[in-house]
This record gives C-alpha cells, sequence and structure tokens, in this order.
C-alpha cells in the first residue's frame, strides 16, 4: 500500500508534478521525494543530489587510485 499524504510539516518535491508539496497535499509515495525540512530545501533536491553524487564519484577515484 502507498502513502497518499506525507509527514505534516514536512516537504517533498513530487517528480510526477515536478513542483513542492506540503506532507498534508503531498502526492503518493511512489511520485515523491523527501521529506524535506523547508520548501526551498525540497526545490533544491536535484542540485544536492547532484553536489552528493560528484563528490561520492571523487571519492571513489581517490579510493581506487584513479
Amino acid at each position: 500500500m502507498t502513502e497518499t499524504t506525507g509527514k505534516p510539516g514536512a516537504w517533498y518535491w513530487c517528480l510526477r508534478h515536478e513542483r513542492v508539496e506540503d506532507g498534508d497535499n503531498a502526492c503518493r509515495g511512489d511520485d515523491r521525494l523527501g521529506p524535506y525540512e523547508s520548501a526551498d530545501a525540497a526545490s533544491r533536491w536535484k542540485e544536492r543530489s547532484t553536489a552528493r553524487n560528484e563528490k561520492w564519484d571523487k571519492e571513489d577515484k581517490e579510493w581506487s587510485g584513479d
């Protein structure tokens, strides 16, 4: 069973609608990312994810000696 609302007071990024949604009005769990602490944090999910992935890629290359 998929959740149809999020955590009250939390924010989510809806992948289906490509917008920020609050916990009381969030799309189903399969269609959202989060929870985030603010609407701004939810709206910046992609840049945070990209930065984190780039950091991990760099660390992986350093670890393997590339």
